[in-house]
């Protein structure tokens, strides 16, 4: 029992304690949000852990570029964004944002000027972005975003974006 002791000792500090001691896992977003010309490069979760600072500073990244409410949105998303660019092949791309959250009169105001736009769209739950990666076909991106499964996915080739949501499974 002695002998076993000296091992481990010897073990635990023959290595030095960063080595030992499990690094969370880094989930960064680059984005560049095409309306407003601003770019945001964050580290949004640690391991299981959200950074509340850092989701503070998406929450205003992505506020309604037309009256710049902002509005808490969804930590879901910015994992399934995460995750459709690292299947893309691109996880340190930067992805340019189109459309983030809207109030109720900035999806109303869309409605009743564009075609496409949902009466209840969860882009005013902040639970729905619209996107492209450049480099990456919109077509790969929507095929992407349907594989991954988490949500809706909306396919708008001639504007050259893709939707995506946390809400339920569903394409258009």
């Amino acid at each position: 029992m002695k002998y076993g002791f000296v091992f481990v000792a010897a073990t635990l500090f023959a290595f030095p304690a960063s080595s030992r001691a499990e690094n969370p896992e880094e989930h960064r977003l680059r984005m560049y949000h095409t309306h407003t010309g601003e770019h945001l490069d964050v580290v949004y979760r640690r391991g299981a852990t959200f950074v509340s600072e850092a989701l503070e500073k998406l929450d205003v990244f992505l506020r309604d570029h037309r009256t710049g409410d902002v509005h808490h949105y969804d930590p879901r998303l910015f994992d399934v964004l995460s995750d459709l660019i690292a299947a893309a092949g691109k996880p340190e791309a930067e992805i340019h944002v189109i459309c983030g959250y809207r109030t109720p009169w900035s999806n109303e105001f869309l409605r009743t000027h564009t075609s496409g736009v949902a009466q209840h769209s969860l882009h005013m739950q902040a639970e729905a972005i619209d996107i492209r990666l450049p480099g990456v076909k919109i077509s790969t991106m929507r095929d992407l975003a349907l594989s991954l499964g988490r949500g809706g996915v909306g396919y708008y080739p001639r504007s050259n974006f893709i939707h995506v949501d946390v809400g339920r499974v569903r394409r258009w």
